[in-house]
Order: C-alpha cells, then structure tokens, then sequence
C-alpha cells in the first residue's frame, strides 16, 4: 500500500473507525518490515474464525471484543 494509503488507513483505525479486519498471513523470513497496527493503538480481538490453506497461508477474522454481542 502507498505510503498516504498506509497513513489514513493508520488514523482510522486510531480513530476506531474499523469495523472489521480481514487478515491473510504468509510466513516469510526478512529482515525487518512495517507493522501492520499504528504505533500507541491497542486493539482487544477475539478470533472467530481462522482457515490455514495447503500453501501456509492464513486467513484470520478477528472480532473487536467491543462489539461482541451487536
């Protein structure tokens, strides 16, 4: 994702704008990267559902304790 992309998608999940994430994990070894919730944001997550696909990959929906039970 562009840089401006990553900082506004940074300040809506600061501003508790996300209502869901949708995320797909891949192992790979590098030496360093971005990471993928803005500094000084804590999220509570509960994981409601996960699938691990013959290629490694993951998908994962967690859902924001906040809102369980709407």
């Amino acid at each position: 994702m562009p840089g401006g992309g990553r900082n506004l998608v940074a300040q809506a999940i600061a501003a508790g704008l996300v209502a869901e994430y949708h995320l797909f994990i891949t192992t790979s070894v590098v030496g360093g990267g971005k990471r993928f919730f803005p500094d000084g944001v804590r999220l509570d997550l509960e994981l409601v559902e996960e699938r691990a696909f013959d290629s490694g990959l993951i998908y994962a929906l967690p859902d924001p304790l906040s809102r369980t039970g709407w």
